[in-house]
């Protein structure tokens, strides 16, 4: 059995993709670990591979260091954590833009006000010292002159929901993830006309 942490403070919404995309592997556990009290994640029902976790900053290396993961996915997670963290596990992250570009806070909403026409997320390894980290991942999102910042947010939402599941899931089984993993028309990936990302594939 794999255990795979998703790391989030968001509410259900930010856990869903992932939630529904392993929901019938039965060979991975899910953790979802959130540093947020009033999110809604922890009314889920809980089963033998499902569970919650409430990760305070102040507890976070205790836990990791106690707590054995195959990996953990980190996705809009707020509180800051100790960089000696990443030394407990493997752990990847999902940034919203195309690192380098807009590196920090706040990267969709500056790459949007840049007026830059290409944005799109990147998904790479966390590592203790930064100076190691190595993108496994990143898609464009295309902004057109009539594109407004909500659309622009939701097109980026929609990629991630696709994608970060299928990267997840290819590091899990230490494989590299291929542009095709999106066209492969597996569950959880695009099946071809990429409606699920309402454009932002293409």
């Amino acid at each position: 059995m794999k255990v795979l942490g998703i790391m989030s403070s968001g509410n259900y919404d930010s856990f869903k993709a992932f939630l529904e995309y392993f929901k019938s592997k039965s060979d991975v556990k899910i953790v979802c670990i959130c540093d947020n009290l009033r999110s809604d994640i922890f009314n889920i029902d809980k089963t033998d591979n499902l569970t919650t976790k409430y990760l305070s900053p102040e507890t976070a290396l205790s836990y990791f260091n106690s707590n054995h993961f195959d990996l953990i996915a980190v996705y809009d997670y707020r509180s800051k954590l100790d960089d000696n963290i990443y030394n407990f596990g493997k752990f990847i992250n999902l940034h919203k833009s195309l690192l380098p570009a807009f590196k920090g806070d706040n990267a969709l909403y500056r790459a949007f006000e840049s007026g830059v026409k290409v944005s799109g997320v990147t998904i790479h390894t966390l590592t203790s010292t930064h100076d190691n980290e190595k993108i496994l991942a990143q898609y464009p999102v295309l902004i057109s002159n009539l594109t407004h910042f909500d659309e622009f947010e939701l097109m980026t939402k929609n990629l991630v929901d696709m994608m970060y599941p299928i990267v997840i899931d290819k590091t899990l089984d230490n494989k590299l993830f291929d542009f095709q993993d999106l066209l492969s028309g597996s569950k959880g990936s695009c099946s071809g006309n990429c409606g699920g990302c309402n454009g932002s594939c293409h």
